[in-house]
Formats: C-alpha cells, sequence, structure tokens
C-alpha cells in the first residue's frame, strides 16, 4: 500500500525535472512512510512513497523490469501474484524480490493490457514501456485505490494518488468546478465523473488509460464490468456452500502481510463475518479493534464486544465524541475535495486506534453493494413490486397527486414517510432511487442557490449522471439496477474513498475481502430473493453465515456506521452550525444564500426539522475550499 505521481509529455518528450515529481511525492508523504524513489527519463518522470506490507525491503519502487524496459510505481496489493509468479516463471520469467510489483511488471510485459484481468487485488499503477515509449494507467476493477490525472497548458499529463500530489504541480489551476457544487450537494461527496477542480479527471474504476509521446492525451478504456444479467441456478445448500468457499478464500487472501495484522469490528454483519474467517483461519487470536459513541442509540460497540469475546479477539475500543469535531480541520485535508459522509470521523479514529498495534487491517465493506444489504434496497425492491402492478400513467397521476398533497415529515422513520414513498411510486424506478441515495434533494438545493450559481449551473442536474448508470446497466430488474448503481456510483466515491483516505493518512492499509471481484459476480448472478427475502436484505449471506454468528447479530435491524451529528449540531456544535452562514469560503463564491442557511441551521437547532446532513455538508465544505486555498 503506497502512493505515487508522476508527469508525462505527450507531444515532445521534454526532460522532466526529478524535483518537481519529488515534491508531488512529498505531499502524500503520510501514504508510504518506510520508502521513497524518483525516476526520470526524457517525456517522463515517475515518483513513489512505499508502506512495506510484503517483501519489506527487497521491493523499492519505482521498479524496473528483469530486462530494464519498463518501469512501475504501483499502490495496492496483488492477492494473487504467487500463482501469477508461477505461471510467468514457467514460460520464462525471472523474478529478483519476493513481492507482487515484479509480478505486475512480468504479467504486463508477457500480456500487456490483457495483464488486468489476471490481477486479483486492490491496484493502481503506472508502467512506462521503454521500448513502446508509452504509459499505462490502470485502476482496480472496483475503484477501492485512487489515481487523479490532469492535463496542463503545456501539454503533459500529470497524475497521482491523491489531488494533493497534483495541487503540488506550479502548472495546475486551481479553479473551482461549478456543476461539482452541485454533485457534491447532491451527494455528499464529488463522484468519480467529476473533480472540485476544472480539469482534473479520477481514472474511473475498471478502466485503464494509455498515453503515448507521439499522440495526444487518449481517453480512458474499460477493462472490467459487473453484469446482473445472469440468473445463477442451485438449491439454496448448493449456493451456501459455494459462498463459503469463496468467502473464506477472499479473507485468507487477504491475510497475507509481513506486518502485523487486524481487522476493523463495528459488530454488523459484515465485519463480524469477516473476523469469524480470521479466527478460523488463524491460530492466533485476531486483532480487532471498535469505535463507539456517546449517544447510546447510536452506539453498536457493545455487539462488537460480543463477537469479539465468541471469537476471542485481542479487542480494544474507543469512543468518538463533540469533541473530535476539531479533526474537521484533518478530514479536509485529508480528503482535498468537500466530503460530508459524517462516518469519516469515527472511520479515521478507528484507523488511528488499529495503527497503534497493526499496519493492516480488514473491514467488512462492499458486502452492502453486493448483496443488497441497505435498507434502501429492501424498500426500492417492495416499491419495484408495487410499481410493476399498475400502468405508469395511473401511478403517475395518483401517487403524485396524494404525494404533492400529504405533509412532508423528514424526520420520521423511512416506513412513516408516506409523503416521500407516494412520490417515489409516483415516478421512475431510476428516479425513485437516485432520490432514496440522495442527500439533498433539488427543492432544496435550488433554495439554496444564488441566481448567478443557477445561471453557472444551467439545466445539468446531479440526478442525471446516476440514473444513466442505471438505465444503462447489464440487468433484469430495478433491483439488479440499484445495486449495479451502487456498485459504480457510491462505492468508488463515498464508501471507498473514506476507508482510503482515513486509513492512509495514518500509515494503515486498509483490505476489503468482501470486494473479491469473484465474491461481487456471485453475488450478482444470485435470484433477487437470495439477496431480499422476507424484509431482509443481504439473504443467502446472512443464512451462510449463521454457522459462525448467532441471530442477534445477524438479523437485528441495520444501523450503519452511523455518527450522531444531529443531535451534536443542536447541542456542543450549535455554534458551528450557526458560523456555517458567515463562513468566508461560501461567501466568497457568491453561490449561496446566506439568509437560507441562517434559516436553515436555526430549524434544526430548534428541532423543527433535521437538516443535520446538510449542516455537515456546508461545513465541510467550507474547510474544503479552505484547504484548497479557495477561500478568497
Amino acid at each position: 500500500m503506497c502512493g505515487f505521481a508522476g508527469i508525462f509529455h505527450c507531444a515532445t518528450p521534454k526532460p522532466v525535472d526529478p524535483a518537481r515529481v519529488e515534491r508531488m511525492c512529498d505531499a502524500i508523504a503520510h501514504r508510504g512512510p518506510d520508502g521513497f524513489g524518483v525516476w526520470t527519463a526524457p517525456g517522463v518522470g515517475l515518483g513513489h512513497r512505499r508502506l512495506s506490507i510484503i517483501d519489506i525491503a527487497g521491493s523499492p519502487q519505482p521498479m524496473a523490469s528483469s530486462d530494464g524496459r519498463a518501469m512501475l510505481v504501483f499502490n495496492g496489493e496483488i492477492y494473487n501474484y504467487r500463482e501469477l509468479r508461477a505461471e510467468l516463471a514457467v514460460g520464462g520469467a525471472r523474478f529478483h524480490t519476493d513481492g507482487d510489483s515484479e509480478v505486475i511488471l512480468a504479467a504486463y510485459q508477457r500480456w500487456g493490457v490483457d495483464c488486468l484481468p489476471r490481477l486479483a487485488g486492490m491496484f493502481t499503477f503506472a508502467i512506462y514501456d521503454l521500448e513502446k515509449r508509452s504509459l499505462l494507467l490502470a485502476r482496480d476493477r472496483l475503484g477501492v485505490k485512487p489515481l487523479f490525472t490532469a492535463t496542463l497548458s503545456d501539454g503533459s499529463v500529470i497524475f497521482g494518488s491523491e489531488l494533493k500530489a497534483l495541487t503540488a504541480h506550479p502548472l495546475l489551476r486551481r479553479d473551482i468546478d461549478p456543476l461539482a457544487i452541485e454533485d457534491y450537494l447532491t451527494w455528499g461527496y464529488v463522484p468519480d465523473h467529476r473533480s472540485i477542480l476544472r480539469g482534473v479527471e479520477k481514472l474511473a474504476a475498471g478502466h485503464y488509460r494509455l498515453l503515448r509521446h507521439d499522440a495526444p492525451p487518449a481517453p480512458s478504456v474499460q477493462w472490467w464490468d459487473v453484469s446482473f444479467a445472469e440468473r445463477r441456478r442451485g438449491k439454496p445448500a448448493d449456493l451456501e456452500a459455494e459462498l463459503v468457499h469463496l468467502l473464506r478464500d477472499a479473507v485468507t487472501s487477504r491475510m497475507v502481510a509481513d506486518v502485523p495484522l487486524g481487522a476493523f469490528l463495528s459488530g454488523g454483519v459484515d465485519s463480524s463475518a469477516v473476523v469469524a474467517l480470521m479466527a478460523e483461519a488463524s491460530s492466533n487470536p485476531v486483532k480487532t479493534c471498535s469505535i463507539g459513541f456517546d449517544v447510546a442509540a447510536l452506539d453498536e460497540s457493545s455487539y462488537a464486544r460480543q463477537v469479539a469475546e465468541q471469537f476471542k479477539t485481542d479487542h480494544r475500543a474507543r469512543n468518538v465524541s463533540p469533541d473530535d469535531f476539531e479533526g474537521a480541520e484533518a478530514l479536509a485535508a485529508m480528503f482535498d475535495e468537500p466530503f460530508a459522509d459524517a462516518s469519516a470521523l469515527p472511520t479515521w479514529r478507528v484507523c488511528q486506534l488499529a495503527r497503534e498495534t497493526v499496519t493492516v487491517a480488514l473491514s467488512g465493506d462492499g458486502a452492502d453493494e453486493a448483496f443488497a444489504g441497505y435498507r434502501r434496497h429492501v424498500f426500492h425492491h417492495g416499491e419495484e413490486r408495487f410499481r410493476g402492478s399498475l400502468p405508469a400513467g395511473l401511478r403517475s397521476g395518483v401517487f403524485g397527486t396524494l404525494g404533492r398533497m400529504y405533509p412532508k415529515a423528514d424526520w420520521a422513520p423511512r416506513p412513516l414517510r408516506a409523503k416521500t414513498t407516494l412520490l417515489s411510486l409516483a415516478g421512475s424506478s431510476e428516479d425513485a432511487y437516485a432520490g432514496a441515495v440522495s442527500v439533498t434533494g433539488p427543492a432544496l438545493r435550488d433554495a439554496l442557490y444564488s441566481p448567478e450559481y443557477k445561471r453557472l449551473r444551467g439545466d445539468y442536474r446531479a440526478e442525471d449522471a446516476f440514473t444513466k448508470v442505471m438505465r444503462d446497466a447489464p440487468a433484469r430488474s430495478g433491483l439488479d439496477r440499484a445495486q449495479y448503481a451502487d456498485l459504480k456510483f457510491w462505492l468508488p466515491g463515498d464508501i471507498l474513498t473514506k476507508v482510503d483516505r482515513a486509513s492512509m493518512s495514518v500509515g494503515l492499509e486498509a483490505r476489503e475481502p468482501l470486494l473479491d471481484h469473484r465474491l461481487i459476480e456471485f453475488a450478482a448472478s444470485l435470484p433477487e430473493a437470495m439477496r431480499v427475502h422476507r424484509g431482509q436484505g443481504k439473504w443467502l449471506l446472512k443464512q451462510t453465515m449463521r454457522r459462525y454468528l448467532p441471530d442477534d447479530i445477524l438479523f437485528r435491524p441495520k444501523q450503519g456506521f452511523v455518527t450522531p451529528i444531529a443531535q451534536w449540531l443542536r447541542g456542543p456544535l450549535a455554534g458551528a452550525a450557526r458560523g456555517v452562514a458567515q463562513s468566508t469560503a461560501l461567501a466568497r463564491t457568491g453561490w449561496f444564500d446566506a439568509k437560507r442557511i441562517t434559516a436553515i441551521a436555526e430549524a434544526h437547532i430548534a428541532g423543527v426539522a433535521d437538516h443535520s446532513r446538510l449542516l455537515w455538508q456546508l461545513l465541510m465544505l467550507d474547510r474544503s475550499l479552505t484547504h484548497l486555498g479557495l477561500a478568497g
């Protein structure tokens, strides 16, 4: 697990200043405190910061191939590198290290870009081919590891593991992309098809980009996708047996490390399943850690202790309180782009806790997206069944009218929000699900925007990109399309961004066994009843794990890693809520109505409405713009 940065001249191969590459790498030094290197040649420069996990002393980067014809910088882990190494050795490849980096180089030299489907793991990398005078940039299937790129005024392409690596280059302009503000307020993060800075791009998950010195910058090419179009057949018992085999292999393959290893344990189904399988495979107690909250209704730490006691793990816990709000400044610097998933704060804290004793931690991320574990999946599945039973015109007319007449009750649990449900049933499947995933709806966004911003935004609406992903999905049902959009849009943009930045900020490698691509492809092929059944999501996964975990862990209502932001912003953080309307950074953009923000803050503090997520979005936007030097 590391970080890298580089410069590539697509036209004339101008000399690259090694000091400039070094400065880009210095900006992401937290990703790799154990080693540093820079390599340059005419028209190209590669830099690397290393966090040593496997072959600690023997795999420095940038790394040259055994014949010296290719150079690599790499961030991630290849879990099947030993099998690939053996296959490549039979074909004549020679190896001088014991790590996975050299295997990537040999695989590229044997198969070119066709090496990508053979790599099982999380990765981004850059390979410069000295013979072909080309640069290959690649990202793993699901976007576990990030890669930012930008084309500069001098014709060069710069790239790096985080945005801050690019902003360290003096030619990168720091102009806000106004459409990113619409995206951010809608989703709570800036999705992968956009960046907060105009001209900066993120290489999409499952894509590669091939650049040449004698050609203009080429677009990216998709090399992997997941399909929900085919249904797997088989008895439930057979599917359970196949799933437990895949789970065991995914977990054990991610337990390979030459440094101390542990796991995050929230007490939910997914992290508990990972810990159970780690305990099964380990002869020593698994090191686990968890985070609790000072609001009892949102604190799951007792369930984490229950699982820790069951599997006799070496468990450590810590609480997050309003005092941790001081970390908001650090979060803005950590993410660069505005990022408003409030669970980033406890995620960062649990990474800090883990790093005190381990260098690698396994997480339970990915199962909700793959196996339909979110409550919104269950609701959408039910709505789809009802939606399909009535003609579209009747649905739109009857439910649309009832929805507009019904009073708004965002404070209520989802099943009691009749207005939301009625309007959802009146609309299309795609629009309904986009509304369920979004943080701030179009009406409230429009009320916040100034006339100047509305002019800049034009007719762009953030939901359109999401609904297009759903419509174009290789899928058979509304639930399929919803899960596909989560995997392609929400997962890399929110969940994986959160875990990557929080873990790497403290020099911790986080591994996600439930995002093994074989597990993802298996889950996508399951009949709907094996995903959502009797009002329960993740049905097959829960049934499979009954051999390891008690029912009160598997079947209790899903809570998620929820931070008590709503309570904090009415109490100890009420001053911060009120202060966001006077934010210098937000005011200088001229894009928001300060009076409207003040009214929203006061309504939340008074308990009239729950605007906690929006207020947190605005707080983090303010700090992010300040961090990027865009506050005026």
